[in-house]
């Protein structure tokens, strides 16, 4: 008997819940995500046999990328980022995001052909200051991290 309630009582807290975070009761001020961003991405690069592990994964793969933030008029954010990866790239990704807290939670998909690696997902968090995010294909796994460029003087 006493099963009953518990049972009741725990997907009614979860639709609580839920429904605090859609009407924006968990939610902060609204960060302007928008616009210009820059950092370093990296691929991750497992050890070879034999070796031990570095002590960064993403170590000496590094490399420089530019990312510019606009939205689009159906309210999906595109990202197009832009940089080297041995050769220049510029890839455009449509992604959607919703505010949690002070920053806003991303993921999307691309497809940027087999020569760069097939379709890829994108996840990711930013606020004002910052822009990280996880990529995965089925060849590519890495991050980035990305943030406001320094004004030129």
């Amino acid at each position: 008997m006493n099963r009953i309630p518990k049972l009741i009582v725990l997907p009614l807290a979860l639709i609580a819940c839920a429904s605090l975070v859609r009407l924006g009761g968990a939610q902060g001020k609204k960060p302007n995500v928008i616009g210009d961003w820059t950092g370093l991405w990296g691929a991750y690069a497992p050890p070879k046999e034999g070796q031990p592990p570095a002590p960064d994964k993403y170590n000496a793969q590094q490399k420089q990328m530019d990312c510019k933030v606009v939205v689009q008029p159906d309210g999906k954010w595109q990202a197009t980022f832009e940089g080297d990866c041995g050769r220049p790239y510029k890839y455009t990704v449509k992604m959607v995001g919703r505010q949690i807290g002070d920053a806003v939670m991303f993921n999307g998909s691309a497809d940027l052909g087999e020569k760069d690696g097939g379709v890829y997902d994108w996840i990711g968090r930013a606020n004002d200051q910052e822009f990280i995010g996880f990529f995965t294909s089925s060849r590519y796994t890495g991050n980035f991290r990305l943030a406001r460029p320094k004004p030129v003087n």
